[in-house]
């Protein structure tokens, strides 16, 4: 176990766990569902019991990976001292490696008993989703080809919690999928990316001497800033795309409204570095859950 850090002392009990869960992030496993379940109420499909069961297991995922991400990352030596991110449990010494192991491995085991459930609603598509789902979390920093090691991170979370997550969560309730699901599913997947671009331009130096090659290490900052610009430009767009098309009604344009919003991150990404990204990367998770809160409303309006 890592050394205690006198800068950050222990929390006790649960809060070092919740902490370890890392809270800023879990706006990421909401969205998708808040609105794959306002396409499906749109299209007359909502059904409570299968949405928060989706919303359940998204969360349970969203934590088993991060505490895989919180145990592995300290053992590959990408979380070290020098860390210019929010605390992480199992290097601060908080808990130790073989505890934050097992919970990461009793999110996922409780992301699959309630995947079970959806299976049973959904049928097999719903069991691949899951699975590579769980596959996913683990593998991100974990197993002997880490997708985040090796610039497939962003790839991961554009797929898992942006077109998987809202489909998935509106073919639970509606037996179907229609085209215009997937391509909203874009603007969801993008805003979750744009946080962990954040997160690996914050981390560029550490993660470059820990061998972790992201594409902020691979591309460089400047590269790194217009991706995060190109993807909140991806996601308004969608909406645009979605209404100038005829599939959507002119209120899925209401996510416009946090679009000064959005433009004050991107200036702040181009100007900031290091931990005074902290602050944007929990503002780019808020913009995500605005975004789709909006989003949603538009749908049903």
């Amino acid at each position: 176990m890592a050394a205690l850090d006198a800068a950050h002392p222990a929390p006790a009990g649960w809060r070092a766990w919740w902490l370890a869960s890392r809270p800023r992030t879990l706006p990421a496993a909401l969205a998708p569902v808040a609105l794959g379940t306002a396409l499906a109420a749109a299209d007359g499909h909502a059904a409570a019991l299968p949405a928060a069961a989706a919303l359940a297991a998204a969360l349970l995922l969203q934590i088993g990976a991060n505490l895989a991400n919180d145990v592995f990352d300290f053992e590959r030596g990408a979380d070290t001292e020098g860390r210019l991110g929010p605390p992480r449990a199992t290097q601060l010494g908080w808990l130790a490696p073989a505890a934050v192991r097992r919970g990461a491995a009793t999110a996922f085991a409780g992301a699959a008993a309630v995947g079970l459930y959806l299976v049973a609603i959904g049928g097999w598509p719903i069991a691949l989703v899951g699975v590579l789902s769980i596959a996913a979390g683990f593998a991100y920093t974990g197993g002997p080809y880490p997708l985040g090691y090796h610039g497939l991170g962003d790839l991961a979370v554009f797929v898992f919690f942006g077109v998987v997550a809202v489909c998935g969560t509106y073919w639970v309730q509606a037996l179907s999928l229609p085209p215009r699901v997937p391509v909203a599913s874009i603007a969801i997947g993008a805003l979750a990316t744009a946080i962990l671009v954040v997160n690996n331009l914050r981390d560029l130096d550490s993660d470059a001497r820990a061998g972790k090659r992201t594409l902020a290490v691979r591309w460089g900052r400047g590269a790194a800033r217009a991706q995060y610009a190109a993807l909140l430009i991806a996601a308004y767009a969608t909406c645009v795309l979605l209404w100038s098309s005829g599939a959507a009604p002119l209120t899925v344009l209401l996510p416009l409204a946090t679009l000064p919003f959005a433009v004050g991150l991107a200036r702040r990404v181009v100007r900031e570095r290091g931990a005074a990204l902290n602050e944007v990367l929990a503002a780019t998770a808020r913009l995500e859950l605005a975004f789709a809160a909006l989003f949603a409303v538009g749908w049903l309006l």
